[in-house]
């Protein structure tokens, strides 16, 4: 199992992967950001959805997870297209042969990708906690918002909670492509059909007809980034989405084992 987790964090080292991958995230995450702070005034609105977000608001002790919590979803689509990616590939190139030869047991094999790109999540939410708490400071500046509640033991708690839920949020998508990937064995099917769902599907879906953005994995996954909201609480939106993944995770697994290494 080492072996294997080691083999595939030295594929995520490379530098064609975890490059793009810092930038894909500084800008997913910059933009949020910025977009959060400069239009903070507008009438249109500076948050998901064209939703309001006041001075007042981000001039609270939780004002400075905003931004980092908006990035979510954004940030969970970069990873379902990375654990799709890295997964599906296996059997596009053919190397899934190679791996089996040197470890049979293919449950292992799927752990073990399993767990190595969970540490790779980790490191890109890491990365644009960093980041968002940075650029919130300085656009702060810029905008003249008051950041005295920022440095308080709430704020901290704040940010802290934010980055749980953002990584809970952000390995979710991550699941949910590694679900793809296994499924359609082609890296280019499972990223378009995991980007289109969740940002076209479900989000149309969920505008159009009420309370269905209950039941999509997805939808579910930004509500726990959020911490939960007025219409859907944290641990619903929690438990019923990794339900939702647990299952595709345990159906593709019976593929991953029974069908052949070949796509």
């Amino acid at each position: 199992m080492i072996n294997v987790i080691r083999a595939e964090l030295a594929k995520l080292r490379r530098p064609s992967l975890s490059l793009s991958t810092v930038v894909a995230v500084t800008f997913v995450t910059g933009l949020v950001t910025s977009l959060l702070f400069l239009l903070v005034d507008s009438p249109e609105g500076n948050g998901e959805r064209g939703t309001r977000i006041s001075r007042e608001v981000l001039e609270l002790s939780t004002g400075i997870s905003i931004s980092f919590s908006n990035s979510a979803g954004l940030l969970g689509i970069v990873a379902l297209c990375i654990f799709a990616a890295q997964t599906a590939q296996e059997y596009t190139y053919g190397t899934l042969r190679n791996l089996l030869v040197r470890q049979p047991s293919r449950m292992k094999i799927l752990i073990g990708k399993l767990i190595s790109m969970k540490m790779f999540a980790v490191v890109m939410v890491t990365i644009s906690a960093i980041l968002a708490l940075l650029l919130s400071y300085v656009f702060a500046g810029v905008m003249d918002i008051s950041t005295a509640a920022w440095s308080t033991n709430e704020a901290r708690a704040a940010v802290l909670r934010g980055f749980v839920n953002v990584l809970i949020a952000t390995i979710g998508f991550g699941i949910f492509g590694m679900i793809l990937g296994l499924l359609f064995r082609s890296p280019i099917s499972a990223i378009s059909i995991g980007v289109i769902w969740n940002l076209i599907i479900e989000g149309l879906l969920s505008v159009f007809v009420t309370d269905l953005g209950r039941y999509f994995p997805g939808q579910l996954l930004t509500v726990v980034a959020d911490g939960g909201t007025d219409e859907i609480s944290y641990q619903y939106a929690l438990f019923t989405s990794y339900g939702f993944l647990t299952i595709g995770l345990l159906l593709v697994a019976v593929l991953f084992k029974k069908r052949d290494v070949a796509n």
